[in-house]
């Protein structure tokens, strides 16, 4: 049964859904629904409220200063009113219209700019004081429901129809995308009255949101990741949230009237209330123990001394952020022995008193107030017996990777964290375990257990299905052959579950063609690959374990360097990517080593991976900061990389030990899209396949692509091939820019042509005499296809005049023509631009090839 309000109702609105809203400085309370006025409570007084008269329509969103309200109405108008004593006409200014019903205003905490939303697909950005500019936001699908402004007015937040989160940074004049957060909120329509707006904790960078499944969750601005969950209370949908003023408690309410008070940092119940069809709730924002909500009923209930217990009370007269107290302390600077104590005791990290960490999550809930509530209860490390947490989760100094840690060791070298290719992480409760051209494996946390879905480009080839995942793999394979997943450990079921791998083929001819095994004890799974005859998983015992894709045990090989980073399979072959000797900036260099399972042949041994170096003008320039985002083999067979860089690599000579080498395929910083400066894009890679990289655009600082999924985009390869281009008239009006652009594009057809070549000439050569005819003639051809390049780029020498006649005579050196006819045919093209002495020599050089003096 609903409870009975601590306070009477005061009818505010018609029945219907009733907005209220503080002004900043916590003077007026702004009132709003279903007619053709306002009202503005002032905040201690029962008296009556003053009026805003002739509104134009019933209002669907509001926003209000000091002396001053914005409403939004059903008409599609966005209006400024001046709020004054007395009942009056206030309407000083239409700021906006739209077609469409206006569903929410969200005002800049500079008060210049208003964010609006309606039932149209697009946000308006507009300045309150010139409504002739503005912005208009329209990266979104959908209507949006939902939007607010973080405190320090950096973060613009839309909730969409769709249930993505959509983020955008105001701080510059246009305001720019940055990132879509989906698998959050729930997807809504704009008339409901469940909530998906996210409510900005009072210290920023951190907002709590509801979920679809009842619960609250607290997402960072800075990327997208779930922080911490509010979770087992609510029964009905969520309609509001409300942080109170110092950010230590959070209130929250669903359609039942259930009435929840939350500790922020502990998540845990502090009071529980039911009353009747609540809508919106709001605490006062300057401190008063003053909390306030609506129904759709038109009432609003305005509840002082809300707060009785005296610990809430306490939370609440909390200090309002641990960052200014924090900017104090740095203002005046404390002696070590001065340092505050925690239960009586000075807390110590390695014999030291331990210095704030600032932008913590801590800091913005308010961690300095107690930190009893941390528990070690499993052992993990969490607290050292100073009752503070350990500084081992830091970083180096050095850089941003993770460090590989060791008990009781002093300095370890900042490693690279493994990493399965193809795999994203967590978004909200999905992410993609792998996503290659065959299709995606994607898996949704369900709490209890996951869902996975396998969905495939080619429907005609094999059908989509999902299943259910008790054991929650993590990692995942995908082959038109089959698909390959594993799982990590778990101590917390009883029996413990051990890290196991299981495979799934997609056509079988008996009634069970899977196989799971489960790994020992204490070993789990760093990567796994999977090929068309071999299932491989490097584990953090250091092994390499090898099966056939039934499950018979084949290989089994230590890892000469450790700990394993990435692997990946194709045919017989398997490369494996570990850490290994450390550079002098402490992070380790990446070492591979390839193997031929099925002959048992080490091609190459803790080779290094040639990881590139960030651009000199980037703000965070680290040359240990460079890592691998991606290993993969090409449709071909032969390895590839790609790095933090966006540079794309392949290995060339890597069947013969020690003379394999990394060549770039295509520098992504180069691309014609990015030269203007106009975009600002990141590429996901996928695959090399056809002579083109194919990958996912990243888009608004993504780092991983998102829901649903993204189209795939294909480029040119592309050598960085660097040439100097001049401008003056070469003979015949055409300028030397033109000539020495087709020129460049040639040079780089003929180096990535010989690459080509190169790499089918080892294919061949390691086959001996067992090599395919289609292969022998394949290379032939490009031999010939080599020589034709090089006639073209002698025509373009020859264009530009004498002075290039012995780059255009090394050219000609450089063909493989061994009958004559392409150096015959290059002597042509010199007398067709009157290079006269070029041709002479050109004939000479003929002479002694078929004379066997000069070899090709």
């Amino acid at each position: 049964m609903p409870e009975r309000p601590p306070v009477p109702p005061r009818v505010a609105q018609p029945p219907g859904k009733t907005f209220l809203e503080f002004a900043p400085d916590g003077q007026r309370m702004l009132v709003a629904g279903c007619a053709n006025y306002a009202r503005s409570f002032k905040t201690n007084d029962d008296g009556e409220p003053d009026m805003i008269d002739h509104v134009h329509d019933d209002t669907l969103a509001l926003a209000c200063g000091n002396d001053y309200a914005i409403l939004g109405a059903e008409n599609g108008t966005v209006c400024e009113y001046h709020v004054a004593e007395g009942n009056q006409n206030n309407l000083k200014g239409v700021l906006v219209r739209f077609t469409l019903p206006v569903r929410d205003i969200a005002l800049s905490p500079n008060e210049e700019w208003i964010a609006v939303s309606s039932d149209e697909v697009e946000i308006k950005v507009v300045n309150r004081h010139d409504i002739e500019r503005i912005h208009i936001l329209r990266t979104h699908s959908k209507p949006v429901k939902h939007l607010s402004y973080d405190p320090s007015g950096r973060w613009l937040t839309a909730s969409c129809t769709d249930g993505k989160v959509y983020m955008y940074n105001v701080e510059e004049e246009e305001p720019r995308f940055v990132r879509a957060i989906d698998g959050i909120i729930q997807r809504l329509e704009t008339v409901d009255n469940a909530t998906s707006k996210c409510f900005w904790h009072p210290a920023g960078k951190i907002f709590a949101t509801a979920t679809a499944s009842r619960e609250m969750v607290v997402i960072s601005a800075e990327d997208g990741e779930i922080k911490q969950r509010f979770a087992g209370v609510h029964n009905s949908p969520i309609t509001s949230i409300a942080w109170s003023h110092n950010g230590r408690m959070l209130a929250t309410s669903s359609y039942d009237g259930s009435l929840v008070l939350w500790d922020a940092r502990t998540q845990q119940v502090l009071q529980q209330n039911t009353y009747e069809r609540i809508l919106h709730l709001t605490w006062h924002n300057k401190g008063e123990n003053l909390f306030c909500w609506s129904n759709d009923w038109g009432e609003i209930y305005i509840v002082s001394n809300f707060l009785k217990d005296p610990a809430h009370l306490e939370l609440l007269r909390a200090p309002v952020e641990s960052a200014g107290a924090t900017k104090q302390a740095q203002a005046q600077p404390q002696s070590r022995s001065d340092q505050p104590h925690t239960n009586g005791t000075r807390p110590l990290i390695n014999g030291r008193p331990r210095a704030a960490s600032l932008d913590s999550l801590d800091d913005f809930l308010n961690a300095d107030v107690d930190d009893n509530w941390i528990d070690d209860d499993d052992g993990a490390g969490y607290k050292n017996q100073n009752g503070k947490r350990p500084n081992g989760h830091l970083d180096s100094i050095n850089g941003d990777l993770k460090r590989h840690r060791h008990r009781g060791s002093t300095w370890q070298p900042r490693i690279h964290d493994a990493f399965q290719p193809g795999s994203t992480s967590w978004k909200g409760n999905r992410r993609y375990l792998t996503l290659n051209l065959t299709g995606t494996v994607w898996t949704v946390d369900q709490s209890t257990h996951n869902t996975i879905t396998v969905e495939f480009y080619d429907r005609t080839q094999h059908r989509d299905f999902h299943f259910t995942d008790p054991f929650k793999y993590d990692k995942a394979c995908l082959t038109e052959h089959g698909t390959f997943f594993s799982c990590p450990s778990d101590s917390s079921v009883s029996p413990s579950q051990p890290s196991m791998l299981f495979y799934r083929p997609h056509e079988t001819w008996t009634n069970r063609a899977d196989f799971r095994v489960s790994l020992p004890p204490g070993e789990d799974v760093a990567c796994i690959a999977l090929s068309s005859k071999y299932i491989i998983a490097c584990t953090t015992a250091n092994y390499v374990r090898v099966y056939t894709l039934f499950g018979t045990p084949v290989k089994i090989w230590r890892l000469k360097s450790s700990p394993a980073v990435t692997c990946a399979a194709h045919g017989d072959y398997v490369i494996t990517v570990s850490n290994g000797a450390v550079n002098s900036d402490g992070s380790t260099q990446l070492v591979y080593s390839i193997d031929n399972i099925k002959h048992d042949i080490t091609h190459q041994s803790s080779d290094l991976v040639a990881l590139g170096t960030p651009h000199p003008d980037a703000e965070d320039y680290d040359v240990g900061s460079v890592t691998l985002k991606s290993v993969f083999w090409t449709d071909t067979g032969d390895p590839a990389i790609y790095d933090s860089t966006g540079t794309l690599l392949i290995l060339l000579h890597w069947r013969t030990m020690g003379q394999a080498k990394w060549v770039p395929l295509l520098d992504t910083r180069n691309l014609e899209r990015l030269r203007d400066g106009k975009k600002e894009e990141t590429y996901w890679p996928v695959a090399v396949a056809s002579e083109k990289f194919h990958c996912i655009i990243l888009k608004g600082g993504d780092t991983t692509p998102s829901w649903p999924r993204p189209l795939l985009s294909e480029f040119e390869l592309e050598i960085p091939i660097a040439r100097p281009i001049n401008t003056k008239q070469a003979e015949g009006g055409e300028s030397e820019e033109s000539i020495a652009k087709q020129s460049q594009r040639l040079e780089e057809t003929y180096v990535r042509t010989t690459l080509s070549m190169a790499l089918l000439d080892d294919l061949v050569q390691s086959y001996g005499d067992n090599a395919r005819y289609s292969d022998k003639t394949e290379l032939a051809r490009q031999e010939i296809e080599i020589d034709k390049l090089l006639l073209q780029l002698l025509a373009a020498e020859c264009r530009q005049g004498e002075e290039t006649g012995m780059k255009a005579l090394e050219i000609v050196s450089l063909m493989r023509d061994r009958g004559g006819k392409l150096i015959e045919a290059a002597s042509k093209v010199a007398g067709r631009f009157g290079r006269t002495v070029l041709e002479d020599k050109i004939r000479e050089l003929g002479e002694r090839r078929l004379m066997g003096v000069e070899e090709v």
